[in-house]
């Protein structure tokens, strides 16, 4: 990583040079040593340069530690921005950066709320959530969620914490909006007095997001009186692909009913007579947690799902890669395929990952590219969105609730 100080000097130098440039002032001219009476007149930095040090504001805030430095940095890195000409900012190319960082328009961030207010109480509702920059969704989906938990529980204040530290500064730097992370989160939950806290993940399982998050809760005992961490969406992981639950049998039907719905047949067999197929792709994980995906595709198999096939973008387990999903669809002779996400969020990996007709590696171009099948569709919507799941999430934290009043 760079050095800070470096980072915070170059902010700086780089706001000026960018403003100097859209205003069509110039940069104080050189003293030849030789001659001091003599000036040259100085070179200006080319388009590519200007568009390099704005690459390089956007990869210092592409990161996962929030410093004393990072309000400063993501708005240096937007007024960069907002000075380079259209043309400028189409030449924007860093390890991590690109024009769409600023120029993507994902939606309106002031329809989201980041449930980051004071005055909370003695009793917090802590929903918290990977996160993601795409406005639209994150309103639907995680909002969707939050307001649902907030309908359910009028007595409780729901606060917000995101654990992508590389998201919250995105859409600071871009939108304006703070949204605490969980540290941050906790923070502000002690420092309002409250006394009883239960945290409701909105992660599918008990994977690495989860355990990070009961790693950084375990420092705050003692300081809060009582802590209590409801199940996330697909409740215990177990053992094996054989193992299944309430909860996971709950979502498998939630999410095949909205996608059937969606692609306008009335049943998922009647979709299954047109030859239609229906891929849910989750993220996939190395974690020992990996083994839940498994266990979707066996309750999709337990349910009768005969045209419901599960995949993941890190192809962990193996089986669920993309091209081992693509010959397991082939193979049963469906010729329409319609993605949808398996993510509580349609963010990135839904819009690029699975969507995007001009990345060669996504989920619609390799299927596309199999010469396959006839027709591939994409559904861009999380699980947060979808009525029954929130209620889900509901039963979750109540059950939380209800064994602190025990």
């Amino acid at each position: 990583m760079k050095n800070l100080k470096s980072v915070i000097a170059m902010l700086l130098a780089v706001v000026m040079t960018l403003a100097l440039a859209a205003c069509g002032g110039k940069t104080p001219a050189p003293v030849d040593p030789e001659d001091p009476g003599k000036q040259e007149e100085p070179a200006q930095p080319t388009d590519q340069e200007l568009a390099d040090q704005v690459a390089a504001l956007i990869d210092a805030i592409y990161v996962q530690e929030r410093t004393d430095k990072t309000d400063e940095q993501c708005a240096a890195a937007k007024a960069a921005w907002d000075a380079l000409t259209d043309a400028q900012k189409e030449l924007v190319e860093g390890e991590e950066a690109d024009p769409d960082y600023f120029g993507r328009d994902t939606g309106d961030a002031t329809k989201d709320n980041a449930r980051n207010g004071d005055e909370i109480g003695e009793k917090e509702l802590l929903v918290v959530s990977f996160g993601t920059s795409f406005n639209d969704s994150r309103t639907q989906d995680i909002k969707g969620i939050e307001d649902a938990l907030q309908k359910a529980f009028p007595d409780w204040s729901v606060r917000r914490a995101f654990t992508a530290q590389i998201i919250i500064n995105h859409v600071q730097a871009r939108d304006g909006e703070k949204i605490d992370n969980v540290e941050q989160a906790l923070e502000r939950a002690v420092a309002n007095g409250v006394k009883t806290l239960v945290v409701q993940p909105t992660h599918l399982m008990h994977g690495a997001e989860y355990d990070e998050l009961m790693g950084v809760l375990a420092n705050y005992e003692g300081k809060i009186e009582n802590i209590a961490v409801a199940e996330p969406l697909l409740g215990e992981v177990g053992s094996d692909a054989t193992v299944i639950n309430a909860d996971k049998e709950a979502v498998a039907k939630y999410v095949v009913a909205a996608a059937v719905a969606d692609a306008g047949y009335e049943s998922l067999d009647a979709a299954a007579e047109a030859g239609v197929a229906f891929v849910f792709m989750g993220h996939g994980t190395a974690h020992t947690a990996k083994v839940t995906y498994s266990q979707m595709q066996t309750q999709m198999n337990e349910l009768g799902y005969k045209n419901v096939f599960i995949g993941t973008v890190e192809g962990e387990p193996e089986e669920t890669a993309c091209e081992n999903v693509i010959e397991a669809v082939a193979a049963a002779g469906y010729k329409t395929v319609v993605l949808r996400p398996l993510m509580v969020v349609a963010g990135d990996h839904a819009n690029n990952d699975m969507a995007d007709p001009e990345d060669a590696e996504s989920w619609i171009s390799m299927f596309t590219a199999s010469g396959k099948f006839d027709k591939i569709d994409t559904q861009i919507a999380g699980l947060g969105r979808i009525a029954d799941v929130q209620a889900l999430y509901v039963a979750h934290t109540q059950a939380e609730i209800d064994k602190l009043s025990k």
